[in-house]
């Protein structure tokens, strides 16, 4: 097949999102040098759009030149040093992926698990806390793999009275439900463009709090990842502009432009938008005898996990609904493998024509089986 000679896929997995066509077209434009003027001021915009975003008056806020795994490697190799102990809370795939990570920095990963799909007791952490006394305390807001939204204020609470950092996963919120880093105590946050910020993926929003980036300019040893270094980015992002690497330049007039989209929605009628769509498709899949996995108020409005009956298989159902509908959905991750379906209403691609579309389409497949 010869790419762009294929139907248009209406994107409703855990990621990538539809793109707006004003982002898609930006990408056509000429590529210039990273070290040209033009692309120095167009620096300067993404950083001054992703604090809006973040709702943060953080310096270092910065988009990392790879996807959100990226953004999650940057933000614990420059914060983790060997022997650092770290509280992670796990209740997914993510989750995990954090404690793998912490533990490549070196860190002695003290894990506070909860059942995938629910979200990480605070009173837990707190246990964990007190025992251990952490450098970090780090878990995800919105685990993409179970749709759980995992309350950030009582946590960060926790964490900032015995002196540790809290580090937080907003890949599958930011954009899409309140994220408010100062406001909530964040110390680091990374993200993903192909998510709610409906951009292709290849980077990944990070951000740093003055205390987290004093820990990361007075280190004992070298962050262990010269590429991901902070210290070095800093300087090539907003101090003295010395190079660092050749960034994706096409990449970063997408991210320009999705951020000028988003502003201009304004973040409330984003966030309005994206719980609106939530409820028209919780509401719909009742219709018709269906209901999501996630818990009672705790619900992530961007990825929803469908239930799937006993008797039903997830994967045949994903596979007709982009092969006869041109809709991409995600099938569930570990334990909730074939007990889930995971519809993603992100950014351009949570619209209620599209959770309409999908519906139907769902009702027509299941209503044979």
């Amino acid at each position: 097949m010869i790419m762009g000679q294929g139907p248009q896929i209406v994107l409703m997995g855990p990621g990538p999102s539809n793109l707006s066509a004003t982002v898609q077209l930006i990408m056509t434009d000429p590529v210039i040098s990273h070290m040209d003027p033009i692309f120095l001021e167009l620096m300067d915009e993404v950083m001054k759009m992703l604090r809006r975003l973040f709702q943060t008056e953080n310096e270092m806020t910065i988009p990392v030149s790879g996807t959100g795994s990226a953004g999650m490697e940057f933000c614990f190799v420059n914060l983790v040093e060997p022997g650092d102990a770290v509280v992670i809370g796990v209740n997914g795939l993510f989750g995990e992926r954090m404690c793998d990570v912490a533990e490549r920095c070196g860190a002695t990963v003290h894990r506070v698990d909860a059942p995938w799909g629910e979200i990480v007791p605070a009173e837990a952490l707190a246990s964990a806390v007190e025992k251990v006394k952490p450098k970090i305390v780090a878990l995800v807001h919105a685990e993409t793999s179970t749709g759980a939204l995992t309350p950030i204020e009582e946590v960060s609470r926790i964490a900032h009275a015995a002196g540790a950092l809290l580090l937080v996963d907003v890949v599958t919120s930011l954009g899409g439900c309140p994220v408010y880093v100062d406001k909530w105590g964040i110390d680091a946050a990374y993200s993903a463009t192909q998510k709610c910020l409906s951009c292709p993926p290849g980077l990944a929003p990070v951000t740093l709090s003055p205390k987290a980036m004093s820990v990361a300019t007075n280190r004992s040893t070298k962050v262990q990842s010269w590429y991901l270094d902070v210290n070095l980015l800093a300087n090539w992002w907003y101090q003295e502009r010395v190079y660092h690497h050749t960034a994706p330049i096409t990449m970063n007039y997408a991210l320009h432009e999705a951020l000028r989209v988003i502003l201009k929605e304004g973040l409330n009628n984003r966030w309005k938008r994206h719980q609106d769509n939530h409820l028209r498709l919780k509401t719909g899949l009742k219709e018709i005898g269906f209901e999501l996995a996630s818990p009672e108020g705790h619900e992530l409005w961007t990825l929803n996990p469908v239930k799937v009956p006993e008797g039903l298989n997830a994967g045949e159902i994903k596979k007709e609904l982009l092969e006869k509908y041109n809709i991409e959905i995600g099938e569930g991750l570990g334990p909730l493998k074939d007990r889930i379906l995971r519809v993603g209403l992100m950014g351009e691609s949570s619209r209620p024509q599209n959770v309409d579309y999908f519906l139907n389409s769902f009702h027509e497949i299941v209503g044979k089986s």
